[in-house]
């Protein structure tokens, strides 16, 4: 069955082009660099229209239906050879400015979203704390009013983009006794005095993507620099949650089938004890079983996608595929590594990198144990 209509499957391809041939054959020189040049390649994805698919025309971006995202997020998942990199872009199309999209003045639209869709701006999502991840209630960082300002004390922590942001959209705690609705969304830009990074993390993988621990001290930033509302702030964040785990789990996907297919090539050339590696039915039947998986996923990725373009609600959806997608993505990338042998364990070879990305899958954007509490409350086994 189609899903993609013929401009859609065109897009595509001019995302799998510019991945091919402008992004890949640099992606081994960055992920030993441990950073790529996101001002450089977010200004490309701007100009072939990646960063504002579904955002407002006025605005510079598509205003096109989500579709059209999960499109350019399986070709993006696909095609590129590191997971580092689509993660920064769907940091700035679907983290940092959906809220600002939605809920933002217009003058913080023009001031922040029109330059991060044309890539002239790059964005990071603050949320994460070194005491709150998953349990986004837990931030403690802090925004007092004074004046026409609020005073920003604290610090975030595994920032993707933090070295190389030009702002920073941040949850903060606005009232501390008014429970969920005492966080506001405020932009921060990186050059307010007061801001620094405190450390460049290094990780297990995602290499090219540079992870940053942030620090606030007397940040002074304009009130007009909210977004929306005061107070409204956790629950603009929980709804843009949604669309974070949408892309992880469609981009997962791709590339699984990605590495899968890469596998199965390896498999038909290895010969082992004579014969290819293919040849064993161990390694037919587990391959089966992993395409069959991959294809669930996809089917109930496109299920979400449908809900979403319908204007459904689609949080007990959404939570499955990113639950399965994590999980999956382990599972293909154990097996890919297993079936390459030795060198599946070298760096060389891309079924290494593939194996020490997909591992973040099931903690970033929601821990496996987060989806399954969300699940279990929509769906009445739990009360909390």
């Amino acid at each position: 069955m189609e899903y993609y209509s013929q401009e859609q499957r065109a897009f595509q391809k001019t995302i799998r082009d510019f991945f091919e041939n402008e992004v890949n054959p640099h992606v081994d020189e960055w992920e030993k660099a441990r950073i790529f040049p996101a001002h450089r390649i977010f200004k490309r994805c701007g100009e072939l229209g990646m960063l504002g698919i579904n955002y407002d025309e006025k605005y510079g971006g598509a205003g096109l239906d989500y579709w059209w995202t999960a499109a350019y997020c399986e070709a993006t998942g696909y095609s590129c050879q590191c997971n580092g990199i689509p993660m920064a872009i769907m940091v700035q199309t679907d983290m940092c400015t959906p809220a600002l999209h939605e809920f933002g003045s217009e003058e913080l639209k023009q001031r922040w979203l029109v330059p991060s869709i044309k890539g002239e701006a790059v964005g990071a999502i603050g949320v994460s704390e070194p005491c709150a991840g998953s349990d986004v209630f837990a931030i403690q960082t802090s925004a007092r009013r004074d004046g026409d300002f609020y005073v920003i004390n604290g610090s975030k922590i595994f920032i993707t983009n933090g070295t190389q942001a030009d702002y920073i959209t941040t949850l903060v705690k606005t009232d501390p006794s008014a429970g969920h609705h005492g966080f506001s969304l405020i932009v921060v830009p990186t050059t307010t005095p007061g801001f620094s990074v405190a450390k460049k993390l290094e990780k297990v993988g995602n290499h090219s993507s540079d992870t940053a621990e942030l620090l606030f001290e007397d940040c002074r930033v304009p009130v007009a620099n909210r977004i929306g509302d005061e107070g409204m702030g956790f629950i603009y964040q929980m709804k843009q949650f949604q669309k974070e785990r949408m892309v992880a789990s469609l981009s997962a996907a791709a590339a699984a089938q990605a590495m899968l297919e890469r596998t199965l090539r390896y498999t038909k050339d290895r010969k082992i004890f004579g014969k290819p590696l293919a040849a064993k039915q161990h390694v037919q039947f587990t391959l089966a079983e992993l395409q069959t998986e991959i294809e669930m996923l996809r089917q109930l990725n496109y299920h979400c996608v449908r809900m979403m373009v319908a204007g459904e609600e689609s949080t007990r959806e959404t939570s499955m595929a990113k639950l399965v997608a994590g999980r999956l993505a382990r599972k293909v990338a154990d097996w890919c590594v297993q079936f390459h042998g030795g060198y599946g364990y070298m760096d060389e070879f891309l079924v290494s990198r593939y194996w020490r990305d997909a591992r973040l899958l099931s903690i970033g954007g929601g821990a496996d144990e987060v989806m399954l509490q969300i699940i279990a409350k929509l769906d009445g086994y739990s009360d909390r």
